[in-house]
């Protein structure tokens, strides 16, 4: 057995005694698992997995004790992953995102009582409540510097893409950079990583390193199937994948999707139906999608896939840039102005988006169950904006079934998740998916895919 003790800096070097208990390896409990889970994410990061049942089973024996004494808290970690320790400590990024577990988790903890006890006494504005929630949560985590010009660009797309979308994201990330624009994106692998790298370069050479932002956004379920990069700066783990979306368009200035999969695909309609919902009309959250010349196959799949479902126009609410990394960033600082702009006039926050209108049926976190995905209404006969919601629910589903290691245990007892819908949508969606399985955009596992969902034509 190997043991390996961290020291916690800061607030996070203080912990309530029932906060510390909660969180111990003595108290085995829930919260234990899922604080024991996050960390074992972070100390393997970097690595190439989008498996979490896979990684959680390979470490059986890692555990994590927090010990509190004369000197404040101490974590004890047992059997750590051998990648993360350097001489015998904790490589120093790494520690750094131990402590935002540890402070992410004692805040889910914390606001979880809050928001029962809040509604129980009769508290009923729940939109307001998860976004206030979202605020407190970036702002402990600092990410959100008052003052500070719009000067953030969240990036969204695949964790499994090949070397040639992988390069054009860095390429991307480095024009980034070079124009001192900071990133967000959800910490991973493939996307996730390529802009954050890209940008570092283009800091370096700027000579602005000290300044260069990564922040990287994930949440429970997650993140053992996609553990942080090594690029990332700050790290923070919201409550679920609600939240996190909601934190990436009220923290962004420019939303930049690249190439993907289902999980892009969520993105993308969850965006689109922040973007169709009238109250949104004059709120500027600018939009690009783009990639290499290659993938101009993959975004003709997804474009006739939006067609479809909600006609032509859908295609004024972003723009499609090919192959054109310079061009991207132009469009961010000029985006980033109009921003600066709109928000002084307007007097919403540079850092925090409070005026964007988000559906309360995007805000509500949803276990995914074989009925909640029979449940979703995947027809004509509702709003543009409430059929983009269903949709993402949809691909979000699948993504839990793909990767997540509640989403894998269901469909393995009872078999693939069942979705309905009407008939054009329903093959329009089949023949998306076809598409990113034979472009390798579902697993980074070689092995052949076995679709963990089945449609169904009304």
């Amino acid at each position: 057995m190997s043991v390996v003790d961290v020291w916690p800096e800061g607030s996070m070097a203080l912990l309530t005694q029932s906060e510390a208990d909660a969180l111990s390896l003595s108290s085995s409990g829930e919260l234990y698992d899922l604080y024991r889970d996050c960390s074992l994410a972070v100390l393997n990061s970097g690595a190439i997995t989008d498996n979490s049942k896979e990684l959680l089973e390979n470490f059986k024996n890692f555990e994590i004790n927090i010990i509190r004494n004369e000197r404040g808290l101490k974590l004890e970690l047992i059997n750590p992953p051998s990648t993360a320790i350097v001489d015998g400590q904790v490589i120093k990024k790494l520690r750094r995102h131990l402590y935002a577990v540890l402070r992410d988790i004692v805040q889910i903890n914390t606001f979880s009582k809050i928001f029962h006890e809040a509604f129980s006494s009769g508290f009923e504005d729940e939109s307001a409540f998860y976004t206030n929630l979202i605020f407190v949560i970036l702002r402990n985590a600092n990410v959100l510097q008052a003052g500070l010009k719009p000067n953030l660009a969240v990036c969204w797309g695949g964790h499994s893409i090949g070397k040639e979308e992988y390069d054009y994201t860095y390429k991307v990330g480095l024009e980034l950079g070079l124009r001192g624009i900071d990133i967000c994106t959800g910490c991973g692998p493939g996307v996730m990583e390529g802009p954050m790298k890209g940008s570092l370069q283009g800091c370096s050479e700027q000579c602005a390193q000290e300044h260069c932002r990564m922040i990287g956004l994930t949440e429970p379920s997650i993140i053992a199937a996609e553990p942080p990069n090594s690029m990332v700066t700050d790290l923070i783990i919201l409550p679920d994948i609600e939240k996190r979306l909601e934190a990436f368009v009220r923290l962004g200035h420019n939303l930049i999707i690249f190439p993907g999969g289902p999980g892009t695909a969520e993105e993308l309609l969850y965006i689109l139906s922040i973007k169709l919902c009238g109250e949104n009309k004059h709120n500027l959250l600018p939009l690009i999608l783009t990639g290499n010349k290659e993938c101009e196959p993959y975004f003709k799949a997804l474009e006739d896939f939006l067609k479809l479902c909600f006609g032509n126009e859908i295609t004024r609410y972003y723009d499609l840039i090919i192959d054109d990394p310079k061009q991207v960033a132009e469009k961010v600082k000029e985006n980033n102005q109009s921003i600066l702009e709109h928000r002084t006039i307007t007097h919403d926050s540079y850092c925090y988006n409070w005026a964007l209108k988000i559906p309360h049926e995007l805000q509500i976190p949803h276990e995914v169950t074989h009925e909640f995905m029979a449940s979703l209404n995947l027809s004509r006969n509702q709003e543009p904006w409430s059929l983009a919601c269903n949709l993402r629910s949809a691909f979000s589903g699948i993504v839990a079934g793909n990767v997540k290691e509640p989403g894998i245990k269901l469909v393995a007892e009872h078999g693939p998740f069942k979705l309905h819908g009407d008939k054009d949508i329903i093959q329009g969606m089949d023949k998306l998916l076809q598409s990113f399985i034979k472009q390798g955009r579902v697993l980074l596992s070689k092995k052949k895919y076995k679709p963990c969902y089945e449609l169904v034509e009304d």
